[in-house]
């Protein structure tokens, strides 16, 4: 079986899962034949788990426009593309702080870039654990929490089971897609999602679907507005 098929076949396993365990995702699904949920991946530069922290940190706090303006100054800066970890370190800070970051986000991307460059944290290891393991490790960093994580594991390691709770794009996805009369909190939307187990991130591409784009689009917008933290940044690029 090609890698084309078998994610074509886990994709039906999915969908027939979500449909039999929440009649609006059962709506969702049968209103898009043709969607695919990772159809906004192919908008975003190429990252791996620093890549996607960095796009992550980047956007707290941002709109998508900003979010933006600011990768196309840091792609820049690194001759087109995302640093990695050494190449980050490498650079003076201030050069990192002009292209529009604030010195605390320079301060949380440099923290993480020196724990992978000197050993106390590694790309590859970490990408084995299961999501929880990997939460605990990255968010003792200062300037990373939960919502940054759940992003990154979503964009680059392609988790099956991600929610994004503190999403503000999302609870106004949750709340039309319900027809809630009302803005629905994080923990509101945690206990919706808790039925779509281990399908968070599916289900979470529909509903956004179905927020953005017409029933009839075979892509989706993925999430960019955000709460405390800071919003998850997976605007398309």
């Amino acid at each position: 079986m090609t890698d084309d098929s078998a994610r074509a076949a886990s994709l039906r396993v999915a969908r027939r899962y979500l449909r039999d365990a929440d009649p609006v995702l059962a709506r969702l699904i049968d209103e898009r034949p043709d969607f695919d949920p990772r159809a906004w991946m192919t908008q975003l530069p190429p990252m791996d788990l620093y890549g996607a922290l960095l796009f992550q940190v980047t956007g707290q706090q941002l709109s998508v426009q900003a979010t933006r303006r600011t990768l196309a100054r840091i792609q820049a800066l690194f001759g087109g593309h995302l640093p990695s970890p050494a190449e980050l370190l490498g650079v003076d800070p201030a050069k990192i702080r002009e292209a529009g970051l604030s010195w605390r986000k320079v301060s949380t991307l440099r923290d993480l870039a020196e724990r992978l460059s000197d050993g106390r944290l590694n790309t590859d290891a970490l990408s084995r654990l299961p999501d929880d393991e990997i939460m605990a490790e990255l968010t003792t960093i200062p300037g990373i929490g939960p919502w940054t994580v759940q992003g990154a594991l979503l964009i680059a390691l392609g988790r099956e089971d991600v929610v994004l709770p503190g999403d503000l794009a999302l609870r106004k996805a949750v709340q039309a897609s319900y027809q809630l009369d009302h803005l629905p909190s994080q923990q509101e939307v945690l206990a919706i999602a808790d039925k779509w187990r281990p399908y968070r991130s599916l289900a979470t591409s529909y509903l956004f679907s179905a927020a953005f784009e017409p029933a009839d689009t075979p892509g989706s917008r993925p999430p960019g507005g955000g709460e405390v933290e800071g919003p998850p940044a997976v605007p398309p690029l």
